[in-house]
């Protein structure tokens, strides 16, 4: 808030100034103009983040301030290198790397890849913003669909962003702070985000007015999270909008009651393939007078 005071504070001493030189108001202030008061922009838009390449995935990460969105890179050369490593990444991501990588190679079969992918080359992962050191256990499913998005020369989807760890097994543990992930997501115009199973009671923590806009997937394996992240198509099992599945309502089938009158009186009824039988007998009606 002191920035905003004093972001404040410098519009209003600029218009006064102006109006200081001779300058005839009003003054209006638009997006168009500020830069003629304040300089240029502090901040990068958002818009100029999204990639359209392979080798890319979008990740989400937790600072004391607040959520932070990664852009995990990845790409192959010939090296003898198994893995490298770049961005300022903490021994904690450095470990998700190397099991991410580790599962690709012995699960080759099922992702589609020649066992000898790898041969004679070297993958190089890297973290844009270098200069700020990253670490934390929650970019491991981000790094391995930025390598498999390398591997299979395809993109990810737009809009989506995602957040937990991986096993060598394939798990996908539970996260911290993902409120404050999703706000971030939110604010860099992430629409979709693919979380932890274990975390889906915590999307209730999200605003109302951020959650209704939102498409969450839960996962508990990687390989739903490579299915969600290149499919061109909503998955299925996603939380839309409010953060609740919504139950299509059963209608029950009313069994038919087909009756038939005998000629001693019974009444013989018919209901979802039995026969009843009533005894109780109608009265006869009376002569009038």
């Amino acid at each position: 808030m002191r920035n905003l005071e004093r972001t404040l504070a410098t519009l209003c001493r600029k218009v006064t100034r102006r109006i200081a030189t001779g300058e005839n108001g009003p003054f209006n202030i638009t997006n168009k103009n500020i830069e003629e008061f304040l300089g240029h922009a502090t901040f990068i838009e958002k818009d100029s983040f999204h990639y359209d390449q392979p080798g890319i995935a979008t990740g989400l990460a937790w600072t004391s301030v607040g959520g932070e969105v990664l852009f995990i890179e990845a790409r192959q050369m010939v090296g003898k290198t198994p893995l490298t490593i770049t961005g300022q990444i903490g021994k904690v991501m450095q470990e998700s790397a190397m099991a991410a990588l580790t599962f690709i190679r012995s699960n080759h079969d099922k992702l589609g890849l020649k066992p000898d992918f790898l041969e004679g080359k070297e993958v190089h992962v890297h973290v844009p913003a270098g200069a700020i050191p990253k670490d934390g256990p929650s970019a491991g499913i981000t790094i391995a669909t930025a390598m498999i998005s390398l591997f299979t020369n395809t993109i990810v989807r737009k809009r989506l962003a995602m957040t937990g760890e991986i096993t060598l097994s394939g798990k996908v543990l539970p996260i911290g702070g993902l409120k404050e992930k999703v706000l971030a997501a939110y604010r860099y115009g992430m629409r979709e985000i693919i979380l932890p199973k274990t975390n889906e009671s915590h999307i209730e923590d999200v605003p109302e007015e951020v959650r209704s806009k939102m498409t969450f997937y839960p996962v508990s394996e990687i390989m739903e999270v490579f299915e969600i992240a290149f499919s061109k198509k909503t998955a299925r099992g996603s939380v839309k909008k409010t953060g609740q599945a919504k139950k299509a309502p059963v209608k029950k089938k009313k069994a038919k009651i087909a009756a038939k009158k005998t000629g001693n009186g019974e009444v013989i009824k018919k209901r979802g393939g039995k026969t009843i039988k009533s005894t109780r007998r109608r009265p006869r009606s009376q002569p009038s007078a």
